[in-house]
């Protein structure tokens, strides 16, 4: 089982693709979609796009997991952030891929045993499940975070017939 996560930012794009194999998780590939501040949103979206149709293309997971929507005191970020979801989801969709959505308290959770976990607590522990010599950047390390929340709920998943988004 492959799943590929996805910390939906227009700037900086977390993506990581995790097998789970036998109880292990592995890390098949980790990156980020960096987007320059003076690019236009459109070329901005667009960039997101390919990059995840490639990722998916060359890693060919099982599901996708993402960030369930929340809103933020700026509507204007909220507004944003709700682009980026949208170019993320329609790839997700176009490559045939289920997209499963899951709360930022859940992931925390599921990663740390706390859903009040700190940024930093999040990339400490990515490090230590995925084994990597240096902690990973905020973004990667949430996109990992996502993957790994969706690979510990597929029981549950199968229990109560949750489709996709």
């Amino acid at each position: 089982m492959k799943i590929l996560g996805i910390d939906t930012s227009l700037r900086s794009t977390g993506l990581a693709v995790v097998a789970q194999v036998g109880t292990r998780h592995i890390p098949l590939y980790t990156g980020r979609v960096r987007n320059a501040p003076d690019l236009p949103r459109s070329a901005c979206l667009l960039n997101i796009q390919r990059h995840i149709e490639a990722v998916i293309a060359e890693h060919q997971p099982d599901a996708a997991a993402i960030e369930s929507v929340f809103l933020s005191k700026n509507f204007k970020t909220t507004l944003i952030l709700g682009e980026a979801r949208g170019a993320v989801i329609a790839q997700c969709a176009r490559s045939n891929l289920p997209i499963y959505e899951y709360d930022p308290r859940r992931v925390k959770l599921a990663v740390t045993g706390t859903g009040a976990a700190q940024k930093e607590q999040v990339q400490r522990m990515i490090q230590n499940l995925l084994g990597f010599p240096t902690i990973p950047p905020d973004d990667e390390a949430d996109a990992c975070a996502l993957a790994i929340c969706h690979l510990h709920n597929l029981t549950r998943l199968a229990v109560t017939k949750q489709e996709p988004y």
